[in-house]
């Protein structure tokens, strides 16, 4: 059996290593010389409802990331606005971490290699093609996983935000992300809420030796750092364009807040640079990534991807989907869930087993099944989910199934007969 993932993030990672504990030969395709995508400027875990939901991935067998991602946190059960419990890891040295994992396990890995185009038999992919170093490359694969994300290229960061923001996603630099699923002749979906299309990623960071010595003392001592802003730097409306409805809250609007994901993470989608020196402690500010913060960020949830609970395109008889390919879902916990799911039924599908479709009793199959539904609907289109707040994690607690004692929610798993349901053959 040979998997090709198409896509590095957290998603293209995790279900890389989940196909591999399922017996597959495993090729990770990424057109960066990175992995990990929008985790390299990310790096919150474990706040609100995805706590509940990363010892749930554990309980079911599929928590292997989530250990490695662990062992590099440099904040743990912090508290932000809205937000309990959380843990930041270091996005500096994550990257390398989480490469040496997968190296380990035995996944092939190609960096710098963007895949541009499919060849099929029927509703069936047999190849994916592309350029590395300037060649064409091929990969051959009985199983196709897409996890190139929703942002970019950056004609669509014009044409729906504004402009190209120069962020982590390097698009001028190793080209624009290409959509496989559309490749193959699948009539992919957009997010849209009002006139927006799409929506403006999250956050963008700050150099931390551009803080004041006080502000970065703060920083480094609690992980976080909240600053009122006088009315008038307070910029009204912008909570609505933001990918993380989580933190489209007052308190977002009305303060600076700044994590430490080792450089300080600032927490909204966009703020001009004029303003933010204004603000005491950040008279020096200078913005990392993206380098042009001050003006907007980039537009995501563009050309996601029709697909089943079992996480299989509509169409294509051999392509998965996982993290925002497969939805309008925020955040590497979930990306990270649904890639081990895909991963799974990748191989599955190849086998010619029967899928894994997690029920209800679980958050995460849930999760996957009512994002599928909402995205069915014009309002769902507007909306987007997380186990960390909005709609998914108010659903959790309405449901009773936000818990947060890792023995609870084994139990539960155990309970409805989902224990380990994602782990290797050997460990099942």
């Amino acid at each position: 059996m040979r998997v090709i993932v198409i896509g590095g993030g957290w998603a293209g990672c995790a279900a890389a290593v989940s196909a591999k504990k399922q017996g597959a030969d495993v090729v990770l395709v990424e057109r960066t010389d990175m992995l990990l995508g929008t985790g390299l400027v990310g790096g919150i875990m474990r706040n609100n409802g995805r706590l509940t939901a990363t010892e749930e991935l554990k309980a079911l067998g599929g928590g292997d990331l989530f250990t490695v991602i662990e062992s590099n946190f440099i904040h743990k059960d912090i508290s932000f606005p809205g937000h309990l419990h959380a843990s930041l890891y270091d996005v500096s040295t994550m990257e390398p971490k989480i490469r040496r994992f997968l190296e380990a396990s035995g996944i092939c890995i190609e960096t710098g290699c963007r895949i541009t185009d499919v060849e099929m038999d029927k509703n069936w992919i047999t190849t994916v093609l592309g350029k590395q170093a300037g060649k064409t490359v091929r990969f051959q694969g009985d199983g196709f996983i897409e996890t190139t994300g929703t942002a970019g290229p950056p004609a669509n960061c014009a044409k729906h935000g504004n402009g190209c923001a120069m962020c982590i996603l390097r698009c001028h630099s190793f080209g624009g992300r290409v959509s496989i699923a559309a490749k193959a002749g699948v009539a992919e979906v957009n997010g849209k809420k009002g006139d927006q299309t799409g929506a403006v990623s999250g956050s963008c960071k700050l150099h931390k030796e551009s803080l004041s010595p006080d502000l970065l003392k703060q920083l480094n001592d609690t992980g976080v750092a909240v600053i009122p802003l006088d009315e008038n730097l307070r910029m009204t409306g912008k909570l609505s364009l933001k990918a993380c409805q989580q933190y489209a809250i007052a308190d977002f609007e009305q303060n600076v807040i700044l994590l430490d994901t080792g450089h300080a993470k600032l927490m909204t989608p966009f703020f001009p640079l004029d303003g933010l020196r204004k603000i005491p402690g950040l008279e020096n500010a200078r913005f990392e990534d993206p380098y042009a913060g001050g003006m907007g960020n980039s537009v995501r949830y563009m050309g996601m991807s029709p697909r089943d609970d079992a996480l299989k395109v509509d169409g294509v008889d051999n392509l998965f989907c996982a993290g925002e390919k497969a939805g309008l879902m925020v955040g590497h916990t979930e990306a990270i869930c649904t890639g081990t799911l895909a991963g799974v039924n990748a191989v599955r599908h190849v086998q010619g087993k029967t899928a894994r479709v997690l029920p209800e009793a679980s958050v995460i199959g849930d999760a996957v099944t009512f994002v599928r539904e909402q995205m069915q609907t014009p309002e769902g289109l507007g909306l987007k989910f997380t186990f960390s707040g909005s709609v998914l994690f108010d659903r959790m607690k309405q449901k009773g199934r936000y818990h947060t004692d890792p023995a609870v929610i084994d139990r539960q798993m155990e309970k409805a007969g989902l224990k380990n349901i994602l782990a290797s053959v050997q460990d099942r």
